[in-house]
């Protein structure tokens, strides 16, 4: 168990070290949740006739749950860059566990899924958006959990299209979407279609959303919470099962 510990903690170190090295590729990433603040946020406020700090209660909370998928939904195209040049091929004969390429990896991605949301969550707090400190950090232990899962998910794709890498970009960008808006992220489905409500009980963002949600506003144990947790760690067990699997079936 310590080896496997040992060769987890080296592919996690050398995952992280380019990007420690070079922060551009994190702060870039803030864009996209700082558009959809900039953006969508007013047009929300001018539509419920609310306070702006009443609608971003509401608004960060789905935000924040938009990073993870966003985040580490892509992390298996540095997969597929590594197996067309070459290095992942020489990284599968190194002496460490096989599936410690995988779990080290998916580690990497909680890193800068928390510094991001908690950079969107004090950058909302000139604007009203009031923030419940011990809810904030159990919140980010929620999101990194999550993007384990789903950054797992991303690798076992990229192993399974690495023949064809246009898969891995269809298949990513025909859940990822749909995932994100039958969550209620953006817009609330207590008003949406039978079918989308009933859709939405079987996407586990949706759970994630309704905890972060509860946990931001310092609603610490409310039931949601709880549900959003079973969701994520859910999620994660499924990612890192199949993940390596896949990986441990790699060639």
């Amino acid at each position: 168990m310590s080896t496997y510990i040992r060769d987890t903690r080296t592919v996690f170190m050398r995952e992280l070290r380019p990007m420690t090295r070079d922060p551009f590729s994190l702060i870039f990433s803030l864009l996209q949740p700082l558009v959809f603040l900039g953006l969508f946020g007013p047009l929300l406020v001018a539509n419920s006739g609310q306070p702006v700090s009443v609608v971003l209660q509401s608004f960060v909370p789905g935000i924040l749950v938009m990073i993870a998928p966003f985040g580490t939904g892509t992390t298996g195209s540095n997969l597929l860059f590594e197996i067309q040049t070459g290095s992942h091929e020489r990284s599968l004969v190194l002496p460490i566990a096989r599936s410690s390429l995988l779990v080290g990896r998916a580690l990497k991605e909680m890193a800068p899924i928390i510094v991001q949301a908690a950079v969107i969550a004090v950058v909302t707090i000139p604007f009203g958006f009031r923030v419940n400190v011990p809810g904030l950090l159990i919140g980010l232990v929620l999101l990194s959990v999550l993007g384990l899962g789903i950054g797992a998910l991303s690798y076992a794709l990229a192993l399974a299209s690495r023949n064809n890498d246009w898969m891995f970009w269809g298949i990513q960008q025909a859940t990822l979407f749909p995932l994100l808006i039958l969550s209620g992220m953006l817009l609330p489905l207590d008003n949406g279609p039978a079918w989308m409500q009933v859709a939405a009980g079987f996407n586990p963002l949706s759970y994630v959303v309704s905890a972060e949600r509860a946990l931001l506003a310092g609603d610490l144990g409310d039931i949601t919470v709880l549900w959003g947790f079973v969701a994520a760690i859910v999620l994660a067990a499924v990612g890192l099962a199949v993940g390596i699997r896949s990986i441990r079936k790699s060639n």
